[in-house]
């Protein structure tokens, strides 16, 4: 598959609780598991099937242990067992919280190449 991400994907272990937002009635919450994050989008695996094109209420437990408030338009769907592998892009990330992801992947970068 062709990366079409315009910035470096970081690897991070964390969850999140995500909830739709343009449905009412479907306002469960679901824990997911990150893959790789990126200033722009994220990827992850979740047991429950989502919609493509969904926009979703994220809360992104980073690496400082801070949340971040987000919503995650969903890209890309690949059905994986019983599990199925999402790719997202953040909607209308602040620049402040789209930096903290940034400065993850400098100082990660400047310690593996030491």
């Amino acid at each position: 598959m062709e990366d079409r991400r315009k910035n470096k994907r970081i690897e991070l272990e964390s969850c999140l609780i995500i909830k739709r937002l343009d449905n009412a009635a479907s306002s469960e919450e679901v824990s997911i598991d990150i893959i790789d994050v990126s200033r722009t989008g994220v990827g992850f695996t979740c047991d429950k099937p989502l919609q493509i094109g969904a926009v979703y209420e994220a809360f992104l437990t980073i690496w400082t242990k801070e949340v971040l408030h987000a919503f995650i338009e969903i890209v890309r769907i690949v059905k994986e067992d019983a599990t199925y592998s999402y790719g997202g892009i953040f909607i209308g990330m602040p620049e402040m919280d789209a930096a903290r992801i940034e400065v993850y992947d400098t100082v990660t970068s400047s310690v593996t190449q030491e």
